[in-house]
């Protein structure tokens, strides 16, 4: 099976510094096949025989503690699921990026995307949000994205159940899942 682990928390305002190299290594040595990640934000595309997501959860996280001193936290989705995030993005999502910015918020089990949506707030004119089976969809005006209340959801507790990826980002990360 092709999974996707978002690691949360690395490689953010100096804390919890990782290189890649070093974080690719990690999953090698847990024995996990054509490991790959992108960019700097901690996105890691891997196979594994195993199918048990929560056991491979435990097991990555145990490990990149252990390996680099922090407590780490991760969303693992497997090809299937990100490619239905994908699918159920809201009509028009993502086809206007010189007016507005495009968030993925992928939420870690036992949560849902339904019981984070309960907890968002949207400014009128500024912000949109949208649920989806297994992610959240968030929509911002560009001109007016500091008076978000995307940056209220960081404050939340629910935040630390999450990892958000710009829309580019997640569509990328589509493509190499289904390359790989």
């Amino acid at each position: 099976m092709k999974y996707l682990a978002l690691l949360r928390g690395i490689n953010v305002g100096g804390n919890n510094i990782i290189k890649m190299i070093n974080l690719k290594k990690a999953f090698d040595d847990l024995g996990f096949a054509s490991v790959q990640t992108y960019i700097q934000s901690g996105n890691v595309i891997f196979t594994s025989e195993n199918a048990d997501s929560r056991m491979l959860t435990e097991k990555i996280e145990s490990q990149l503690t252990k390996t680099f001193n922090y407590n780490s936290k991760i969303i693992l989705i497997d090809q299937i699921q990100l490619q239905q995030i994908a699918d159920e993005s809201p009509n028009g999502f993502g086809v206007d990026p010189v007016n507005y910015k495009y968030d993925f918020v992928f939420v870690r089990e036992p949560l849902t995307a339904a019981d984070v949506f309960k907890q968002i707030k949207v400014r009128d004119g500024v912000d949109s949000a949208h649920c989806g089976s297994l992610a959240l969809y968030f929509t911002r005006l560009t001109a007016l994205s500091s008076r978000s209340y995307l940056t209220k959801l960081i404050s939340l507790p629910v935040y630390k159940e999450l990892s958000i990826r710009n829309y580019n980002t997640t569509n990328k990360l589509v493509d190499l899942m289904n390359k790989a």
